[in-house]
């Protein structure tokens, strides 16, 4: 048996080492530091399953952090205050990511994290954060606008739309490497779409297959914006975005170029699998407790959720993708088996496509690269320059 080159906080706990990796992994973007993670992982060492634990001693880091921030704030040390409330945004959002039900004393703590982020913003002068809403029937979607710098004097800059995962949050998506796309000329729009972040919990939206029926609104905010070239945007999305970012490309050929940042082709089957595996008592690979695909789907029940995913299929869909494609996948994958990422590309109908693969000798093996965030992420940034070219 091989030995296990990724960081397992928790080895016995795929869904807590994940979720601590996801912490972690923002360190390189200011959204975590080693530290401060660390004495979050020492609290929880002997309480290893107890989600409530796991929400009280992230959102207890992250509320002793943000008064620290807003103490600096308030002694005009702006800068330095707001690279303290940009860890405790994240650290609020890893803590409330496991809590099922819902409650109030999570919500309020998953809004502080919003909050963070948005307050932090007003001191950061590069990159520059927007927070902008999409027009979206009554209730918008939430949205960051992250400026690319510097911006193309003269002319438009490319930008790209970046839409969220199954559990992850546009605050999160932030702090995985956004600051260096931008960096690169391009600005990103990162959307809570329905099923996500606070589309979900505030706003009532909930999970649908047809992508483009929001994709499509995301990509008119920025085309109308005077600064972005509508000609290059392109869509991403990461693990369940998988499944997102191919049918928004594939039912709205505006965009530019489709990014699919972990590979889906039959979420009902990935779930179905899920479920048997649980009644046998095995523990699958999942990186939120099972009863989330419930609340995200509206469902009532298991079996309610199964109908309800019925349509999450890619088949008959990739098949229309014409403009350049990226699948990235990690070999050792746990959530996703390879062969359905190989199903997925081998579909995919655009002539321009690339499949890049992760390995265990390179890193960035595991389910959307939890174990090597950046090389992942300066592999899509490069793809993505070239594909949006910047400052033409």
């Amino acid at each position: 048996m091989q030995e296990e080159l990724s960081f397992t906080y928790f080895p016995d706990n795929y869904r807590w080492s994940h979720g601590l990796l996801i912490g972690l992994n923002m360190a390189p973007w200011g959204g975590a530091e080693i530290g401060e993670v660390n004495r979050i992982g020492l609290r929880l060492k002997n309480c290893v399953g107890d989600d409530d634990a796991w929400f009280r001693e992230w959102t207890r880091e992250a509320r002793s952090i943000e008064d620290r921030g807003r103490e600096r704030i308030a002694q005009g040390f702006g800068k330095s205050g707001a690279q303290y409330l940009q860890r405790a945004s994240a650290y609020y959002h890893v803590g409330e990511r496991f809590l099922q039900p819902k409650s109030k004393v999570g919500n309020d703590a998953y809004m502080r994290g919003v909050d963070c982020l948005r307050d932090a913003a007003q001191y950061f002068k590069r990159p520059r954060l927007e927070h902008v809403e999409i027009p979206y029937g009554a209730t918008g979607l939430p949205a960051i606008y992250v400026h690319a710098e510097p911006a193309n004097k003269g002319g438009k800059v490319p930008a790209v739309v970046f839409f969220d995962g199954l559990d992850v949050t546009k605050e999160i998506q932030y702090l995985k490497g956004v600051a260096d796309l931008v960096a690169r000329g391009i600005a990103c729009l990162i959307v809570d779409g329905p099923g996500n972040g606070e589309s979900i919990r505030f706003r009532n939206l909930y999970l649908r297959h047809d992508t483009e029926h929001y994709a499509t609104p995301a990509y008119e905010y920025l085309a109308a914006r005077p600064e972005v070239d509508a000609k290059r945007i392109g869509v991403m999305a990461i693990s369940l975005g998988g499944y997102y970012a191919p049918r928004a490309a594939a039912f709205e050929q505006r965009y530019a170029c489709c990014l699919a940042w972990g590979a889906q082709w039959d979420y009902q089957k990935i779930w179905l699998d899920r479920f048997e595996r649980l009644s046998r008592s095995v523990t699958p690979a999942l990186s939120v407790a099972s009863k989330h695909i419930e609340w995200v789907l509206n469902a009532s029940s298991k079996d309610e959720a199964m109908k309800r995913l019925e349509p999450f299929k890619l088949d008959g869909v990739v098949q229309k993708i014409a403009c350049p494609f990226l699948m990235l996948h990690g070999e050792g994958d746990e959530q996703i088996p390879l062969p359905e990422a190989r199903k997925c590309f081998d579909a995919v109908g655009s002539k321009q496509k690339t499949f890049k693969l992760f390995t265990r000798e390179e890193g960035g093996y595991h389910h959307c690269q939890i174990d090597n965030q950046s090389i992942c992420s300066s592999y899509m940034w490069d793809w993505l320059e070239q594909v949006l070219q910047p400052g033409r």
